[in-house]
């Protein structure tokens, strides 16, 4: 079985492609893909939804006024922000900070080790930008660069820099940075306003907004079209 990223791929020809005539794929487009019920794949996870912040823009005035406040009480403590490429450690205050949160929240990342290849395969593609009080680091965000586009992969702030506001001084820092480097495009991750509904508001009140995904889908050539009225059927209980 082998799993594929129609992000950069045509269609037609992934469907030719010698090699895969014979194999069971998961499909993951980038992008709503209806033309896959065409060919015979069959939907299995319901699409999800990402926030893109879009940096040809006025990065302010697209804020919510809440969040650009939040930004402003930021900027008047006098928090210094600083960038730099991740350092190949998997001792880094901020990996193993955000591995403590993701256990104690219930929740999976990249393991560390996986982060610090794809820092070590893309040099200078993983920035870090840190915030301090004074010379204490009180939040820290890791974005990772590709093409015209950036992630946002990970990120931990403490609770004084809650207090401060300090994310969304490095969410915009690191936005403007972006910008100014020519990326068309910051990801801020994974929507769900419904086990998440206060971090979907942080992600959008920046500015971003809501795109979706393809799904998941299941192909396996030798049956051809057959399964095409399944996969009718489960998209249609999917957009329900």
């Amino acid at each position: 079985m082998s799993r594929v990223d129609l992000r950069s791929r045509d269609l037609s020809q992934f469907r030719n492609s010698k090699g895969v005539r014979r194999s069971l794929m998961l499909i993951t487009p980038d992008h709503p893909a209806p033309e896959l019920e065409d060919m015979g794949a069959v939907p299995i996870l319901t699409p999800a939804s990402v926030a893109e912040w879009h940096l040809d823009q006025d990065l302010l005035r697209g804020m919510h006024q809440k969040w650009r406040n939040r930004l402003r009480h930021a900027e008047a403590h006098g928090l210094r922000v600083t960038r730099q490429i991740m350092p190949q450690s998997s001792d880094h205050w901020l990996l193993q900070a955000d591995l403590a949160q993701r256990q104690a929240r219930g929740y999976r990342s990249w393991p560390i080790a996986l982060t610090l290849a794809y820092c070590r395969a893309n040099p200078g593609a993983g920035k870090l930008f840190t915030a301090h009080e004074g010379k204490v680091p009180v939040a820290g965000i890791l974005v990772l660069c590709h093409g015209t586009a950036a992630t946002y992969h990970i990120g931990y702030t403490t609770p004084r820099g809650k207090s401060l506001s300090a994310h969304n001084l490095l969410l915009h820092s690191a936005a403007k940075w972006l910008k100014s480097k020519g990326y068309e495009r910051f990801d801020l991750g994974l929507i769900d306003s419904v086990h998440a509904p206060g971090l979907a508001r942080f992600k959008l009140e920046c500015g971003a907004v809501c795109r979706r995904l393809g799904g998941t889908w299941a192909w396996w050539p030798p049956l051809g079209t057959a399964l095409r009225p399944l996969a009718r059927l489960d998209r249609q209980s999917f957009l329900a």
